[in-house]
């Protein structure tokens, strides 16, 4: 399955949850234990997994006591954080030796699907994980698991940084929480941090969240924007209903930002009126609007911009939404539609952005050019 049909299945599987949670079907029995984590300013490296052949973007975290260091998966729509142990019945391969939990203490079994046939299933355990140099935290749940399968490629694991009680976040009891996504190809190397604070230039968006599902973090967004000109989409497109119908999402999870398909048609409809001067090609995979731009040294095109409440915009590098897809010159404008009403920003656009989750104060930030 290549790395694009994976997001597909992951945007099924978020959209499955959405859709369970809202007919009553959401909650897990696990529950973190009691333990006396108090809040501390936390920092450890973020690093793209493509070097490893994954897809995903790897944090760099410290397990057990002395601590060993293990690639895991940041994902902001899952609440889950496990690592591959041993002994491994069907595991995957990792850059990293596989944990041996044998100082552990198990306490439930687990099984975590996530729909594009990828799975994790073993035993709880707590242990100790440390961020760097800037802390240890002791008695965190993190599923420890036997049988693995999927496309969780280099890394050892995942740290699940939703807003359900398993998260890390919610384990952690961090009052804010924010990482950079460096460039998919990028070698370089940025920070998942821990009760941070907002960026000061940062713009700022208001933090919404379902009464039904509490894993996702919502987005007030309140339209788009193409080449500086608003389009006309209706707000209630980008709203959550009061049945948690609609709204969008912010996941670090999903590569390729998912738009309700009123909105994407219009704003791919902006993007190619104002792209008259390059040469359109075929549609490839899940992106119908491509470009030959084979021979092409630079070209120009509209911005894309994100509009939140009180005037504040996010513009987005052109990086971040034209995108090669081969090698032979291929670009491809990098939004998708969905049928579904919930809509979803993806890593792709997030890329070279510091995204900040002030949960304290129901607010998110995004800060350009921050990594």
């Amino acid at each position: 399955m290549s790395r694009l049909d994976r997001d597909s299945s992951r945007v099924k599987a978020i959209i499955t949850r959405v859709e369970l949670a809202l007919n009553g079907i959401s909650k897990s029995d696990l529950k973190p234990l009691d333990a006396e984590i108090q809040p501390q300013d936390l920092s450890t490296p973020v690093t793209s997994g493509t070097s490893h052949g994954s897809g995903e973007y790897f944090s760099r975290v410290g397990v057990g006591n002395p601590a060993k260091s293990y690639y895991m998966v940041l994902d902001t729509g899952s609440d889950v954080n496990w690592l591959q142990c041993q002994p491994c019945s069907d595991c995957y391969q990792q850059a990293d030796p596989i944990f041996n939990p044998t100082a552990s203490s198990s306490y439930a079994q687990y099984l975590v699907n996530y729909g594009d046939g990828s799975f994790t299933m073993g035993d709880f355990v707590t242990e100790t994980l440390s961020f760097g140099s800037s802390g240890t935290v002791n008695k965190v749940a993190l599923g420890c698991g036997h049988d693995n399968e999927g496309l969780f490629v280099g890394a050892a694991g995942l740290l699940g940084l939703g807003g359900g009680p398993l998260s890390l976040t919610s384990q952690l009891k961090a009052s804010s929480f924010s990482y950079c996504l460096v460039n998919r190809d990028s070698t370089g190397s940025s920070t998942l941090d821990f009760n941070s604070g907002l960026v000061s230039d940062a713009v700022i968006a208001p933090l919404l969240r379902s009464n039904k599902i509490d894993t996702f973090y919502y987005v007030g967004l309140t339209g788009l924007s193409v080449g500086g000109r608003l389009l006309s989409i209706p707000q209630s497109v980008f709203q959550m209903d009061d049945s948690g119908n609609g709204g969008i999402i912010v996941d670090c999870g999903t590569a390729i930002t998912r738009l309700q398909s009123q909105a994407y048609n219009s704003l791919r409809d902006a993007f190619v009126s104002m792209t008259q001067n390059l040469k359109p090609t075929g549609g490839v995979a899940l992106f119908d609007t491509c470009y030959d731009l084979s021979g092409q040294t630079s070209v120009k095109v509209p911005t894309v911009s994100f509009h939140f409440s009180e005037g504040k915009s996010w513009n987005l590098p052109a990086a971040n939404y034209l995108i090669p897809v081969d090698s032979d010159g291929t670009y491809c404008f990098a939004f998708a539609p969905t049928t579904s009403s919930l809509s979803i920003i993806g890593n792709v656009q997030q890329q070279g952005t510091r995204v900040s989750f002030d949960l304290a104060n129901n607010r998110v930030g995004f800060s350009s050019n921050k990594c």
